[in-house]
């Protein structure tokens, strides 16, 4: 019966969200919320998710969470239109590249200082779970990123930036708590850590990551605009650069994430440059790719890539927040953890991100403020986090400590599903209005 039921569940779920999706878009809720409530009725009806245990049987749950943050790492990267190398190339990535740098450091630190002198974690876990929590989820967050191609707003491109970014950056802090607790070596003095886990596997990741996207993209316009073949279905084009950008990527031992968020932006930059160079425009809805004969060939491809790898990322969002509400039992709650979570969406990211936006001048618009502060709250916790809390489970993490560290993060992950999910939409509809009467202003 348990499989039949997880096909009932989970089939009228979707339908039910398909058929309800505007009307739950006015509500203070996200999709989120409602996905882990319905996991969590799920658990007492007689589906087991024991195989899925975040500790005990860590490297399913692992594969699925890992599986749903490349997707939504790619489609991150695909709706990003910046010239890809950073903020010496486009001013708009100062921010994103700070938020995934710096504040994540002054994050990682806090956390660490909180869990090590406020819970009593060793030095080492404490790092592990700073480098646990620190990344914002590219999956939950969507709500507050860039909606389209076309948007433009700072702050969504700044979350959407952060968080495509800081999965990968937080890697390395990760590797440091697991080295301290004996379960990966760092080498005398942390010198393999740092040449190894900060330096080669950031920039390896990233590199490999361009050259896939600029590689896959030129090929497929060229094809397409020279020798006017159709090669394929943009979904399938789309899912095949994610797995080979990623396995690229672990093979010259780069950090995957990277690479991944790298290659969406890179495609989408080198369909830009083809399509400035042809005197074209591009089609930014999915539903307008393929004009108006959907067998010609065109030149064009990321707008259907980027709905066919949307609907992946709602397909993947659904099915891990279904097996996190039924994972979520009182072994995952740490009830003496409150102030440690009241502390973090209040203090740590807070503080973390005005440290980490020192320096870039005086506020150039008024919206300036607003954005900073809507930064410093939309710190989301979620897959992400699961991922590196199975990773290190995977990795050697076990016994009463990681039973800790679990239900830490769990804990902080379902409170921020909550007073984020339920605080998203009237605060950027707050912020959508504010920045409409600015414009209307100027």
């Amino acid at each position: 019966m348990t499989g039949t039921l997880w096909f009932v569940v989970v089939g009228a779920l979707l339908v039910a969200m398909g058929v309800t999706t505007t009307y739950i878009k006015r509500l203070p809720l996200t999709t989120a919320i409602i996905y882990f409530a319905v996991g969590y009725a799920m658990d007492p009806a007689g589906v087991s998710f024991a195989a899925l245990d975040p500790v005990r049987n860590p490297n399913l749950l692992e594969r699925i969470t890992e599986v749903a943050v490349l997707v939504s790492l790619f489609t991150a990267g695909l709706k990003l239109r910046a010239p890809f190398g950073g903020p010496t190339r486009d001013r708009r990535w100062v921010g994103p590249v700070r938020l995934a740098t710096l504040a994540m450091v002054f994050t990682v630190a806090l956390v660490t200082a909180l869990a090590h002198y406020g819970l009593g974690l060793p030095l080492g876990a404490a790092v592990l779970l700073g480098g646990i929590l620190a990344p914002t989820d590219p999956v939950l967050a969507s709500d507050v990123q860039v909606a389209h191609a076309e948007d433009e707003d700072r702050l969504r491109f700044a979350l959407t930036g952060e968080a495509g970014l800081n999965d990968g950056t937080a890697f390395p802090f990760v590797m440091l708590g697991l080295g301290l607790l004996g379960l990966h070596d760092l080498g005398a003095y942390g010198w393999k850590w740092v040449a190894v886990d900060v330096l080669w596997a950031g920039a390896s990741g990233l590199a490999v990551g361009a050259l896939c996207g600029v590689a896959v993209g030129r090929l497929v316009l060229w094809l397409r605009s020279r020798r006017r073949e159709r090669v394929g279905t943009d979904d399938l084009i789309a899912m095949g650069l994610i797995a080979f950008a990623y396995g690229f990527a672990l093979l010259v031992k780069g950090y995957g994430f990277l690479a991944v968020f790298a290659a969406g932006l890179a495609l989408r930059a080198a369909e830009e440059r083809h399509a400035a160079s042809e005197g074209q425009k591009l089609p930014l809805d999915p539903e307008t790719a393929h004009g108006d004969d959907p067998e010609a060939p065109q030149p064009y491809m990321v707008a259907s890539a980027l709905g066919a790898s949307e609907l992946l990322e709602r397909v993947g969002e659904a099915a891990v927040l279904l097996c996190l509400g039924g994972l979520f039992t009182g072994r995952l709650v740490a009830w003496d953890a409150w102030w440690f979570v009241a502390a973090l969406f209040l203090a740590v990211r807070p503080l973390s991100v005005w440290l980490g936006m020192l320096g870039t001048g005086p506020p150039s618009d008024g919206a300036r403020p607003a954005r900073r502060g809507l930064a410093m709250w939309f710190g989301i916790r979620g897959i992400g986090s699961v991922y590196y809390l199975t990773y290190a489970a995977a990795h050697g993490l076990q016994g009463p400590l990681a039973e800790r560290v679990a239900a830490v993060t769990f804990t902080v992950i379902v409170a921020s599903l909550v007073v984020h999910g339920v605080s998203v939409t009237p605060l950027m509809q707050w912020y959508e209005t504010f920045s409409r009467r600015r414009a209307a202003v100027r």
